[in-house]
């Protein structure tokens, strides 16, 4: 299995760097961080230039790349600024699940303004009672007619107040066995009466990245949102996860790239005692040994993302990627700001920030726990 980038690849990096080290200011970032505010005008910039849904098909306004190719997105602008590439990578949420199983109609309605910067979409998937555990669903959803009447709250969703759509995942057959063979994925509009969405703030990180609850009363939408097949919406939220993850493993890799990035600068410049503080072997050792753990990580996140693109969706592997990268990157932020010693604790050292940023990649898309819990049962299994 050979990992070596084509020159194409190549290109894209070098093209999304290009765009990041000009559009993603530090003032503009601490702005966004400070305030929770979603960068459009950015989210924009980089639609129009073809970042956002890269692995769509042309025919739905996207590059017709593949996973790897967003991985590469992703990884680049993580890795110039923590806050602000989380936010442009989470414009597309959920949308690789009308990709993969959306009608015709479907793709052509919602997949080019999504890949135009126009829309941005979320997945509502947890719910307060239920957190990681998805087998079992409090928001239901009835036929009547031709209509799904939707009731229910979601919560913790990712680009909840500014999404134009919600893929939402219901319990459509309360008498299955078990619950989870009920559950089917219905698409939501925002404007649709009885949506109501409240903002969760004061996060830890990812602070541009809207998170909030979404409630849903009494809410009609027509028959052919439905998404996928009837009662199958588990499975086909399983298989987006398992893929979604691999996105995140690259955020992950970038995080812990851009805070290593940022500490071997400081190192060669910092001085103390009449020497950069990048000679003296403490510091060297964590050094070497960030880098060490960050190619490891984006080795794993290749191999995943390669995996994908050739055919084969190994879950155990994309779980693999997640566990790890997300580990590493917690980890060398963590040392890029002992690095920086007091100064890393302050804001303008973005350090600090890229540590906040790098907790949420352990949690979402599956806390650490259940994806250790998915490569057990796949490593016993086989």
């Amino acid at each position: 299995m050979d990992f070596k980038l084509t020159e194409e690849q190549l290109e894209i990096k070098s093209a999304v760097r290009e765009f990041c080290l000009k559009e993603f200011t530090p003032e503009l970032a601490m702005e966004c961080d400070r305030e929770e505010k979603f960068p459009w005008d950015l989210h924009r910039k980089a639609a129009r230039l073809g970042f956002v849904g890269i692995h769509f098909p042309e025919e739905y306004g996207g590059g017709g790349y593949g996973v790897l190719e967003n991985v590469l997105v992703v990884e680049e602008m993580c890795r110039v600024d923590s806050t602000l590439g989380t936010a442009i990578m989470l414009g597309d949420f959920a949308c690789d699940l009308i990709l993969r199983h959306g009608t015709e109609e479907q793709k052509e309605r919602w997949l080019p303004k999504v890949a135009r910067g126009e829309a941005v979409s979320a997945g509502a998937f947890t719910e307060p009672a239920r957190g990681s555990d998805i087998t079992k669903m409090d928001t239901t959803a009835v036929k009547e007619g031709d209509e799904w009447v939707i009731n229910g709250t979601k919560t913790l969703i990712s680009n909840a107040t500014i999404a134009s759509f919600f893929i939402t995942l219901c319990q459509t057959n309360p008498e299955a066995e078990p619950t989870y063979r009920g559950q089917s994925l219905i698409i939501v509009e925002r404007e649709t009466p009885g949506v109501d969405v409240t903002k969760i703030g004061g996060k830890l990180g990812i602070r541009s990245s809207p998170t909030g609850e979404v409630s849903f009363s009494d809410v009609r939408v027509p028959e052919e949102n439905l998404l996928g097949e009837l009662n199958r919406g588990f499975y086909h939220s399983l298989y987006f996860f398992d893929e979604s993850r691999i996105e995140i493993a690259a955020q992950a890799v970038g995080i812990a790239q851009g805070a290593l990035d940022r500490a071997l600068k400081y190192a060669k410049e910092r001085e103390a005692f009449g020497r950069k503080i990048a000679e003296f072997q403490a510091i060297s050792h964590k050094l070497a040994d960030m880098a060490t753990k960050v190619e490891a990580a984006r080795l794993l996140t290749y191999k995943a993302a390669w995996v994908v693109d050739h055919g084969k969706l190994d879950p155990m592997l994309a779980s693999m990627a997640k566990t790890y990268a997300g580990r590493i990157a917690v980890e060398v932020a963590d040392e890029a700001i002992q690095i920086f010693g007091g100064y890393g604790y302050i804001g303008e050292y973005e350090v600090e920030r890229f540590y906040r940023d790098a907790k949420i990649t352990e949690i979402y898309e599956g806390t650490r726990e259940i994806q250790k819990n998915t490569i057990a049962r796949y490593l016993v299994g086989r």
